[in-house]
């Protein structure tokens, strides 16, 4: 669970056993598993039927290749993907990436592994959210560079509050996000204030 809410995960490996093992390390560390495939094409169905929010794609599946169902999935939904590869090529994580991947794991994956990347791949894409919430008008090329450079800078801001003030990556956005609020700013302006040294201490 993430913020007392559950969370309801896609997972999609063509082999059974590795669906069972993904099942149950998600469903002991308190994950609902609402789709669960061996197919690529049928990945982006189930995710476009249940809207979870994650999706674990294995690269290699038939119908679709992992890399082509997270670009279908990210392009449809924005859902986060994590995908698992059994080789680590950097072509192939590249191509990952391009495709909107948010991480990847290479398999054979531990518990310890997963579930650290799991949680770091939702608290980013909280922060996405909250970010193109500000940006506003995603559609545009403006807005999708304003988004750019916004997570630029939030990013940059992050760093220095971590080693500042000891905060956590999580308390750190926290930190900026609220600061926005009460001073009615734009997270960016205060992010860019952070970065410059130019925050008013609260």
């Amino acid at each position: 669970m993430i913020n007392d809410r559950t969370i309801r995960v896609v997972i999609a490996d063509d082999e059974a056993i590795i669906r069972l093992d993904l099942k149950e390390i998600l469903e002991d560390a308190g994950f609902e598993v609402v789709g669960e495939t061996g197919r690529g094409d049928e990945a982006v169905s189930l995710v476009a039927e249940h809207g979870p929010d994650l999706a674990i794609l294995d690269i290699k599946m038939p119908g679709m290749d992992g890399v082509a169902a997270a670009r279908e999935i990210t392009n449809a939904s924005g859902t986060p993907v994590l995908l698992l590869t059994a080789f680590s090529q950097r072509d192939l994580i590249q191509e990952a990436r391009d495709a909107g991947v948010s991480a990847y794991l290479v398999k054979p994956f531990r518990r310890a592994e997963l579930i650290p990347a799991i949680e770091e791949i939702l608290e980013r894409a909280g922060e996405d959210r909250a970010i193109a919430e500000e940006v506003g008008a995603i559609g545009s090329e403006s807005a999708a560079e304003d988004k750019l450079e916004t997570r630029r800078l939030v990013d940059e801001a992050k760093a220095v509050l971590m080693g500042s003030r000891g905060l956590g990556e999580d308390e750190a956005f926290q930190f900026i996000q609220k600061t926005a609020m009460q001073t009615r700013s734009k997270m960016r302006d205060v992010a860019a204030s952070i970065v410059q040294g130019t925050l008013a201490e609260g």
